[in-house]
């Protein structure tokens, strides 16, 4: 990539000689979060963003690429130029080649990250908070704790308690959620699920999006180990992911290097960290 003589303020970001125009800059800096005192740097990764894409375009263009956008989503299309850029990836990038042997590997190494959803019977007391709403998480925070004292003091009221005090459907049933199965719930609450015992009530209320909870967990069936034949299509498609990923980052690199640049410099600023204190 040449950058061009850029001593001279204010010099106009070009690609080969297009120019992107501060404005369309600027609107795109809106999708670039920045450090709090350092807008600039906003700008900048705006700036890098919209070389890159225009750079790519001219090459669809120079390969005589006609744009043929697809359907994303139901009703939702891809733009003419995300669809140049994907059809230019596409004709440039080749597939990689899957090597099961590391695959296989990779599972033998540690079989047990690969399991089965986790089963959980558990009951609940919900008590319901915005999450914007600062004054009304604290106040379910103390009525949550409230009950988690009565309960702790007579654990068999758990039904009763969700009766009469919980904010979701369950507490017609004592606050039963019946079997859930991983990733049922938000996270939060999963990862409760995990840490506790069967038979226990969560020793604090679990805070999530929805306020606080009182959990009880009556059983959990751990999920089994998933054989490497039922595993293998998902890390043959992770693998393949990140080989794309790979290679479409090399071949833009090569692109924006062939690339005659104004304005802006395509390296990213270094971040410097902070020393701590011996």
């Amino acid at each position: 990539m040449r950058i061009l003589d850029t001593t001279n303020a204010p010099v106009p970001v070009t690609v080969n000689g297009i120019v992107i125009a501060a404005e369309t800059i600027a609107a795109e800096a809106q999708n670039h979060p920045a450090p709090k005192g350092k807008p600039t740097r906003a700008w900048q990764a705006a700036a890098r963003a919209l070389v890159l894409r225009e750079a790519l375009l001219q090459e669809a263009g120079a390969r005589g690429i006609a744009p043929a956008p697809i359907e994303l989503a139901e009703g939702q299309w891809e733009s003419e130029e995300e669809a140049l850029i994907r059809q230019l990836l596409e004709s440039v990038i080749l597939p990689a080649a899957v090597d099961e042997e590391k695959l296989r590997a990779l599972y033998d190494d540690a079989p047990g990250r690969f399991r089965g959803p986790s089963l959980f019977e558990a009951a609940h007391i919900l008590f319901p908070a915005a999450p914007d709403d600062a004054q009304a998480r604290a106040a379910a925070r103390q009525h949550a704790e409230a009950v988690l004292a009565e309960l702790h003091g007579d654990p068999c009221r758990f039904a009763a308690l969700a009766a009469e005090h919980s904010a979701c459907p369950s507490r017609a049933n004592g606050g039963m959620l019946g079997q859930l199965a991983s990733g049922d719930t938000v996270p939060e609450f999963e990862a409760a699920l995990a840490r506790m015992e069967e038979g226990t009530v969560s020793a604090a209320p679990v805070e999530s999006r929805y306020g606080f909870h009182l959990i009880r967990l009556d059983a959990r069936a751990e999920g089994g180990i998933l054989p490497f034949a039922v595993v293998l299509p998902h890390l043959r498609e992770a693998q393949e992911k990140a080989a794309w990923v790979r290679a479409s980052r090399a071949y833009v690199e090569e692109i924006a290097d062939r690339a005659e640049v104004t304005g802006i410099s395509l390296a990213e600023p270094r971040r410097t960290e902070r020393r701590k204190p011996a």
